[in-house]
């Protein structure tokens, strides 16, 4: 994209790993993401950002699992000064939230 802008979907692979992780611990089963219901891109990402995500499961159902998502902005890179340059932000920026639904299938849950 022009001007190093980095696509949004790079936010939901993110939270579709985060998912998997999420899933994994709670049943041992990596599942299926079945649905967003809700996402939200809330600042630009560009190439160098360093971006943490997190989540949680906010409701267990006999098989679905709602989860909620937050993406931060941690690092900038800072081309001004030198090409491998960065700075850790003091206040992480909130890039992007979303949530969703899985699956783990009965048959596959461990826990």
């Amino acid at each position: 994209y022009g001007g190093n802008l980095v696509d949004g979907a790079r936010m939901l692979g993110l939270f579709g790993d985060v998912a998997t992780e999420l899933l994994i611990r709670n049943d041992g089963d990596e599942g299926l993401f079945v649905a967003y219901d809700n996402v939200e891109f809330l600042s630009p990402v560009y190439a160098g950002d360093y971006i943490e995500a997190e989540g949680e499961i906010v409701s267990v159902g006999n098989s679905s699992r709602k989860m909620v998502f937050e993406a931060r902005k941690v690092i900038v890179p800072r081309p001004d000064i030198s090409d491998s340059a960065c700075d850790v932000l003091e206040e992480p920026i909130v890039v992007c939230r979303a949530s969703g639904t899985c699956v783990v299938p009965k048959n596959k849950q461990r826990k």
